[in-house]
């Protein structure tokens, strides 16, 4: 469990912002602000602030949590600890970030389900936690679409297919033909059943005709090894794991999931842009924040504002980036909401024709 403290004056949390949103608009980071759109922000945050309304709830006494539903030391477990310190600064109070790993995700969100909705105790999810767990098992406590309040999302959270050094191909049309070539003599790794990484080398192989084997592992850290020890030469995983190895020259990144490059790695195409496209490629990840039902509407809209801060500020962009994700700074309840609705089926028809059955 990590206690990140924050600052106790308004006048703090007021000079803090400015001056994170004054570095957003030198730096103009990711051309989304023009500078009269920020200053607009700045005086909207400045005056609305998070003291009232969180006042209200008890932030000034109680410390606010964020339950981590995976180990410390993960990706997860990264970006919590960066909106952490940023959230404390904001709100000037402590905000402690609570890992609670096991039952893929469920234990951690169960905590959040089950807590008062007073918006003291929050979850930073993933797709999988938040999503497609509701269809890769039969029984659980909750369900993610119902019991959990959508406040924001983080990051969008590419994956990357990447072969080893010795496969003969150099970009995503050269790897189509020569697993076609191989049909049926070739695996593919991926950090479990059900996993993006999973669903989208399935419809590879299916468009290649090249009856790829799955092999899942318990995380990418395994599926890498054995990339690297040469018992595999096809994965999918997170650019955060990857990006070392391809730095290294012993993987070779082919294409990136989702509609956009990914900072961390700029020169590799989109699956759509190498001449690809299909839902499972299109489809991005993420990493969000959400509440327990019942969260008042106030509460609602001031957590996706205090979110979208975080994220905005100079250093919380330069790392979530570093840490291989995309930063989203201008979610809301609302719009977060809707595409997690949206995106529901289709994760669900994926793990269908994958033939993942639920367990």
């Amino acid at each position: 469990m990590a206690v990140i403290s924050g600052t106790t004056s308004n006048s703090g949390f007021n000079g803090q912002l400015n001056d994170r949103l004054e570095d957003r608009m030198d730096d103009r980071l990711d051309n989304r602000l023009n500078r009269r759109q920020a200053l607009a922000l700045a005086a909207g945050a400045v005056a609305a602030g998070p003291a009232s309304v969180l006042a209200q709830a008890g932030f000034a006494t109680r410390p606010v949590r964020i339950v981590v539903p995976f180990a410390a030391g993960g990706a997860t477990d990264v970006i919590a600890r960066i909106l952490g310190e940023r959230m404390a600064q904001q709100l000037g109070q402590t905000v402690v970030v609570d890992n609670k790993p096991g039952a893929a995700g469920l234990i951690g969100g169960e905590m959040v389900v089950r807590s008062a909705p007073d918006g003291l105790t929050l979850l930073l999810g993933t797709t999988s936690t938040m999503l497609t767990n509701k269809y890769l098992y039969k029984k659980t406590a909750y369900d993610p679409l119902t019991d959990l309040t959508p406040l924001s999302r983080v990051c969008m959270a590419p994956i990357a297919l990447v072969v080893t050094a010795d496969v003969p191909a150099s970009n995503l049309r050269e790897f189509m033909a020569w697993a076609q070539a191989n049909a049926g003599k070739l695996s593919y790794g991926s950090y479990g059943i059900g996993s993006h990484g999973h669903l989208a080398c399935a419809v590879l192989s299916d468009m290649a005709g090249a009856g790829m084997a799955h092999a899942a592992y318990r995380g990418e850290a395994l599926m890498v090894q054995d990339m690297l020890g040469g018992r595999i030469p096809i994965g999918m995983g997170s650019l955060l794991t990857l990006k070392p190895h391809i730095d290294a020259g012993k993987l070779r990144a082919l294409a990136v999931t989702g509609t956009r490059r990914v900072p961390l790695l700029p020169e590799v195409p989109t699956f759509a842009e190498a001449g690809y496209r299909h839902e499972a490629m299109e489809l991005s990840g993420w990493l969000a924040i959400a509440g327990p039902r019942g969260l008042p509407a106030d509460l609602t809209r001031q957590w996706g504002e205090i979110s979208n801060r975080a994220v905005a500020s100079r250093e919380g962009t330069a790392r979530i980036i570093a840490a291989g994700f995309v930063p989203v700074d201008d979610d809301s309840p609302q719009r977060f909401g809707k595409a997690w609705a949206q995106e529901a089926p289709v994760w669900g028809r994926l793990l269908q024709s994958a033939g993942v059955q639920p367990g």
